[in-house]
Order: C-alpha cells, then sequence, then structure tokens
C-alpha cells in the first residue's frame, strides 16, 4: 500500500471504525504528509474520494486548491507537467509562465497570507524526524552552490556565453595577494558579477552571520572596484520562476551594453540588480 507504515494500513483496514481524533490524524497523514489524493485514499479503505473528502471537511481538514493540487499531482507523478513535452513552441511556453508568474504576482495579501498560512500548518505537521532531514537536505544544498554555483548563477553563465561574451566561473586569485574568488568573470570587459542568494541581505542564518557576509562583501566591493573593475551585483530577490530568470537575464544584459557604451567612473562601479537598492 504506497510503502504505508504497518499502522497507516492496519488504520485503512479499521477506517470505518475509527473515532473522530483517529480519523482526522489518518487523513491528515496520508493527505498532508504523504501527498496522497482523496482517490487514493479512498481506494485504500474500500469507499469513493467524496466520500473522504466529505469526512474531512467534518474533521476540519482544508482541501488544496486547484493549483496546489495539480503541483503535488505533477510533484507526485500523477499527473504530467502541462507544458512539459507537450509539443509548445518557446513563445508558448514563455507566455504560459508569464501568466503564471502574474497570477501569483497579482494575489492579495488575504490570498498570500493564506497560502502562507497552509505552508506553515504543513510545516508543523512534519515530524521532527522530517524536520530533521529538510534541514540536513537544505544545509547541504548550501554548501553546493557555494561551492559549483546556484542555479541563477549558472543560468547567467550559459546565456552569457550564449550571447558571445567570453566569462570566466569562479575566477579565482587574479587579484595579486588576495584568495578571492569571482562568481562570473568578463575579462574583456572588466565586469565582474557576484550573484547574492539572500543570506546576503537577509538574517538567514542569523544576525551574526549575515554581518558577517555583508562585511565580506563590502570587502570584496572595494578589492574589485580598486582592480578597475565594475562589480554588477545580482540580487535573488524572488523565488526563480522562468519568468524572474529571463527578467534578471534582460537586466544583466542591458547593463552590460550600457557599460559598454560608456564605462563608469569609480563612484559608480558598484551596480545592484533586484529589489533591494
Amino acid at each position: 500500500m504506497n510503502n504505508l507504515s504497518k499502522y497507516l494500513t492496519d488504520q485503512a483496514k479499521l477506517y470505518q471504525s475509527l473515532n473522530a481524533v483517529e480519523k482526522k490524524r489518518f487523513i491528515e497523514t496520508l493527505y498532508h504528509s504523504k501527498n496522497m489524493s482523496w482517490n487514493e485514499i479512498a481506494s485504500l479503505v474500500g469507499t469513493y474520494g467524496n466520500k473522504i473528502r466529505r469526512d474531512a471537511k467534518l474533521l476540519g481538514i482544508k482541501s488544496r486548491t486547484k493549483s496546489e493540487a495539480q503541483s503535488v499531482a505533477i510533484q507526485e507523478g500523477r499527473h504530467p507537467h502541462p507544458t512539459k513535452d507537450k509539443g509548445h513552441s518557446e513563445t508558448t511556453k514563455i507566455k504560459i509562465s508569464d501568466a503564471m508568474a502574474e497570477s501569483w504576482e497579482n494575489l492579495t495579501e488575504d490570498q498570500l497570507e493564506e497560502r502562507s498560512k497552509i505552508g506553515k500548518e504543513l510545516w508543523d505537521k512534519k515530524t521532527p524526524k522530517e524536520i530533521e532531514e529538510f534541514r540536513k537536505a537544505a544545509g547541504e544544498g548550501v554548501r553546493k552552490a557555494a561551492k559549483e554555483g546556484s542555479k541563477l548563477e549558472h543560468f547567467l553563465l550559459d546565456n552569457l556565453i550564449a550571447a558571445g561574451y567570453r566569462v570566466e566561473h569562479h575566477k579565482e586569485q587574479f587579484i595579486k595577494n588576495e584568495r578571492l574568488q569571482v562568481d562570473l568573470l568578463l575579462p574583456e570587459l572588466n565586469i565582474a558579477i557576484e550573484v547574492d542568494g539572500p543570506s546576503h541581505f537577509k538574517p538567514v542564518w542569523g544576525y551574526d552571520a549575515l554581518q558577517r557576509n555583508i562585511r565580506a562583501d563590502k570587502e570584496k566591493t572595494g578589492l574589485l572596484i580598486g582592480r578597475g573593475l565594475v562589480l554588477i551585483r545580482v540580487r535573488q530577490t524572488k523565488s526563480l520562476s522562468d519568468k524572474y530568470l529571463r527578467d534578471i537575464l534582460s537586466d544583466v544584459l542591458d547593463t552590460i551594453r550600457k557599460i559598454k557604451k560608456k564605462f563608469p567612473s569609480e563612484g559608480e562601479r558598484q551596480i545592484i540588480l533586484g529589489e533591494f537598492q
């Protein structure tokens, strides 16, 4: 039964005789923790999907929205991605991506708060082991990104090369006597690009860590500008939707074109792209 524990398997067999508390715990575990659909839960207990949905509603368990249900179905492999392998042209894919991003950006404060509340409820339902595994995976992801570069960093690297620029990735020690690494370096244009994740401007890992990052960034900025380079800092202030990646790339390419046209004076050689200036 979908790799369920013996406890959940036994609960499924006894579903009709469970009391309200037991039913609520059983449904919440399968629906939220296991990401199962109403129909999948129903098939386990020998009934139909609408019966489980009604039980859940009576027990105060909120159903997913249509978009949330689709997202979970895609994630669990129950439903194909709406654009993947559909034969859509690149233009159509971009229009779909932009429409999805616009729908998120146009959510009201109440709608955003509701989605945030749902996310918090899902987090609160995680077991200590699940939380530990999530944090471990997140830490490994941060370390991997620091070593190999983030998704945004690689996206910019690939597209700058495609645009005809010579780019050196994670260039080290090009300033004498300094153990300095630059995310992306365009040596022929004297342009350095640093991709800053949220931990560079938000207390993601705590206030002290943020202050250390700010000091390190200021020191690197001074060294690069003193070396005669222009520093473009790209601050990742949103989740990496396709539209957001395209918007960032457009800003970077436009900034590079302006620098090529007129190299800025020393006081104007740090350029920050992103919402936080």
